[in-house]
């Protein structure tokens, strides 16, 4: 997991990042497994600066990796088995919460309580870990898609066409919320810990 071969540079979206190669090696693994002769292998290199997109920070220092634009995607189990039983209702098969690739899902909330959330606070061993939710994650057509097989279909997109349009995105379709780390970015959150929250209302 240390190695760094050579510096290189990769493009995410518009920006042009600073990463490092991780060798012949890797990159013949994911080729072979991919089948797509070429496939390099990097990681980013921790000297680089990616920030978030200040309109939803604000003056918050928040950068990111190679995520889309923010380091973490926080969803709720609440808000997938509502989606589930609306999914069901059409006479369409539940969806799993991977279609959404969250870093972090949240329980014992009610549906679409994230939307409205401001921050949330962690306790760990090594101190506490504080998030922002600052934008609403508008979807893609890659939930449609199933990972397990790699399979298309149209679910669950269509059904959260009827009834996720955001006006905060300019109706965009959302499910889940973008979020920065504003304290605790070298501590460990791990499954079942306690979580606190804040709305944005409180």
């Amino acid at each position: 997991l240390d190695t760094a071969e050579a510096p290189t540079r990769v493009q995410v979206w518009r920006d042009i990042v600073k990463a490092f190669d991780m060798g012949d090696l890797a990159a013949q693994w994911f080729s072979d497994c991919l089948g797509l002769p070429g496939t390099r292998l990097v990681r980013f290199d921790p000297d680089q600066q990616r920030p978030s997109d200040p309109r939803w920070v604000g003056e918050l220092a928040a950068g990111t990796a190679f995520a889309d634009g923010y380091p973490l995607l926080v969803c709720n189990t609440a808000s997938l088995a509502d989606l589930n039983a609306r999914i069901e209702a059409v006479g369409g098969s539940a969806v799993a919460m991977q279609r959404f690739r969250p870093n972090l899902v949240l329980d014992g909330l009610h549906p679409f309580d994230e939307d409205a959330l401001s921050t949330l606070r962690f306790e760990t061993d090594e101190g506490p870990v504080v998030l922002r939710l600052v934008k609403p994650c508008v979807r893609c057509s890659v939930p449609d898609v199933d990972p397990d097989d790699a399979s298309v279909g149209t679910e669950p997109g269509a059904t959260m066409a009827r009834f996720r349009s955001d006006p905060r995105m300019d109706g965009g379709i959302t499910f889940g919320m973008n979020a920065v780390v504003v304290e605790g970015v070298d501590r460990v959150l791990r499954v079942g810990q306690a979580v606190s929250g804040r709305f944005a209302f409180d």
